[in-house]
């Protein structure tokens, strides 16, 4: 408890007069000096405005744990809050955020040295406890908290005094910390209080982008689902937006169809591409509850089937050795996937209790209520141009005027950002997507409980009509809905249940639709992040992807493709993060994968 108090303390005399404090606390006491510090930000008027929370553990908390080891202890009301938002315990990071953001959490579990290499940051405090947190490379993680470490940053150490203790001073010393002596009459624990000093390196990353100072709003061109949750992302870092889009009113293209499904990803290898899906869903997962719960949302984030023509021996031990939980995904066999989906399914399938579909523009919606005054919209305003001036960024209309300036600009408008970029070479395609309606009352059809997907996806019903589909046909400008198409549509859904279609198709007047578009990535990821420099001067292929030199203010949230709902929540969290300077809500591996620059990167080193 004498511990708690004195970090209590140490943090009431460093965040008053920040907007934002970031503490990383690391090894055995981690959740408990976060707490502590949790408690102390609710209990001081004189807070900072933001409080962001990185608790490195070996192991991710559990619950019940937390619950009973917070009992009796001033944090007990805060810990109760985090256990009841803990997601399942799968690898990565997981970021919770409370208060409307003005409290953040990145859980973070595994060997410290690892965590705090896909760490991206800018730590105003940390905490560790023991030094080291049982790493045998005491130089390591002294240089790890130096990259991580913000200008002026306290570092403590506890219950320091050993001869391991000594070597993790030393290294912290020769990383660039100072020694810094407890203030006079402090009743902090630590052995040793080291300061780092001078700015951060240049390129080290983690600031701010440094086009964002001043009280300017951001511009979010296109107010699909990306743009609103852009807006809804940056105001819970504290920053305004305006969102600009040629329609009148939010999630009018790709974003309007009645329902789309989502969930994460299950492969053998869990590269980037599953692991992006896994951190994205669990997100995903947390912004539909929410927009369901307290928006009025249409739609139900109990589970999803996704088919899988494979072994169920086999795939119990893929998620075994992926150490995935069933939390977040089961392995379960034809019968039993029929059984929780409600009807006869012909394959096993992966289960996700976390996925499920909502209403696309309801969801959009529901982010920039979330967002609240931060944010305004700006219908009726097509951006035909975009111009880099003095002061930032300027969107042009058709005849040259400034529709609206600002340092900072996100493109969330899809394929009309590259147009606006001035094309250049975007491994990108255009797709288009048709579902299928089914009107119900002409022709009865066996629905499933939850969503199924797999060559294609069936929902449960929705508003007295049946929702199947898609169509994927690369190239194809056609607007018109197609009976073909549906044709298509009723083979696949077949595939999906023999079950819940008879034989015969049903009448063509029972059937309806909608055509959409959607920008495909080459790599199936999306584009996330700060616009690259394209010209071949900025462009050396020995330089690594965080240093390549970008468009100063201008950042690209775009090639969603059919992952939009799934991918919507974090991807806006990381680009949020990005222009603000907060801590990435995801490692630095994955935010690489996603990273507007890697195409010319690769191009470049390819020769």
């Amino acid at each position: 408890m004498a511990e708690a108090a004195a970090l209590t303390e140490l943090l009431l005399r460093y965040w008053r007069g920040r907007e934002r404090c970031v503490l990383l606390a690391a090894g055995e006491g981690a959740l408990d000096a976060a707490l502590a510090a949790w408690q102390a930000w609710i209990d001081d008027p004189a807070r900072c405005a933001r409080l962001h929370l990185i608790a490195a553990t070996e192991a991710m908390p559990r619950a019940d744990a937390l619950r009973t080891a917070a009992a009796g202890r001033p944090w007990a009301a805060p810990a109760g809050r985090l256990a009841a938002a803990l997601p399942p315990p799968a690898p990565g990071l997981h970021p919770l955020g409370f208060d409307d953001g003005r409290v953040q959490w990145l859980l973070a579990a595994g060997p410290l040295r690892r965590v705090l290499r896909e760490l991206q940051a800018a730590v105003d405090v940390f905490v560790l406890d023991p030094p080291g947190a049982g790493d045998d490379d005491p130089v390591a993680l002294a240089k790890a908290c130096a990259r991580l470490a913000a200008a002026r940053a306290l570092l403590v150490l506890a219950r320091a005094g050993t001869a391991a203790d000594d070597a993790a001073i030393g290294a912290l010393r020769a990383a660039g910390f100072v020694d810094e002596p407890a203030a006079p009459g402090s009743r902090c624990w630590q052995a040793c209080h080291l300061r780092r000093g001078g700015a951060r390196r240049p390129g080290t990353g983690g600031g701010p982008d440094a086009a964002t100072a001043g009280p300017q709003d951001v511009l979010i061109v296109g107010a699909g689902l990306a743009g609103c949750a852009a807006a809804w992302a940056l105001a819970e870092q504290g920053i305004g937006s305006v969102l600009i889009d040629r329609h009148g009113a939010p999630a009018m293209e790709a974003s309007s169809n009645p329902a789309s499904i989502f969930h994460g990803t299950v492969n053998a290898a869990d590269g980037v591409h599953a692991r992006f899906n896994r951190a994205a869903a669990l997100q995903a997962q947390r912004a539909v509850q929410c927009a369901i719960d307290a928006h009025g949302v249409r739609g139900a984030a109990g589970g999803l089937l996704r088919l899988h023509a494979g072994d169920p021996a086999a795939m119990q031990a893929l998620l075994a050795r992926l150490g995935l939980p069933p939390g977040y995904v089961e392995a379960l066999n034809a019968a039993a996937a029929g059984r929780v989906a409600g009807l006869p399914l012909a394959q096993p399938a992966w289960h996700f209790p976390g996925g499920g579909w909502v209403d696309p523009a309801g969801l959009a919606r529901a982010f920039v209520e979330r967002a609240g005054a931060a944010t305004r919209f700006r219908g009726n305003t097509a951006v035909a141009a975009l111009r880099r001036g003095a002061q930032g960024w300027q969107l042009l209309d058709a005849g040259a005027r400034v529709l609206a300036a600002a340092p900072v600009v996100v493109l969330a408008n899809a394929g009309d950002a590259l147009r606006l970029l001035g094309g250049g070479h975007w491994p990108v395609t255009r797709v288009r997507g048709q579902i299928t309606l089914l009107d119900l009352a002409q022709q009865p059809l066996r629905l499933p409980r939850i969503p199924v997907a797999g060559s294609g996806y069936l929902l449960p019903a929705l508003d007295g009509d049946a929702l199947f589909g898609a169509t994927a046909q690369a190239g194809d400008d056609d607007p018109a809905v197609r009976a073909a198409d549906h044709a298509y549509n009723l083979i696949r859904l077949r595939h999906l249940s023999a079950a819940c279609l008879a034989d015969a198709d049903p009448p063509p007047a029972a059937l309806h639709g909608r055509v959409g578009w959607r920008l495909l990535t080459q790599d199936r990821l999306p584009l996330i992040g700060p616009v690259p420099r394209l010209d071949d001067a900025a462009l050396q292929a020995q330089t690594p992807l965080a240093r390549l030199p970008r468009l100063p203010g201008l950042h690209l949230w775009a090639g969603l493709g059919s992952r939009g709902i799934t991918w919507a929540a974090l991807g806006a969290q990381l680009l949020a993060a990005r222009i603000s300077g907060a801590p990435w809500p995801l490692e630095r591996s994955l935010a690489d994968g996603v990273d507007p620059a890697r195409f010319a990167l690769r191009r470049a080193r390819r020769g």
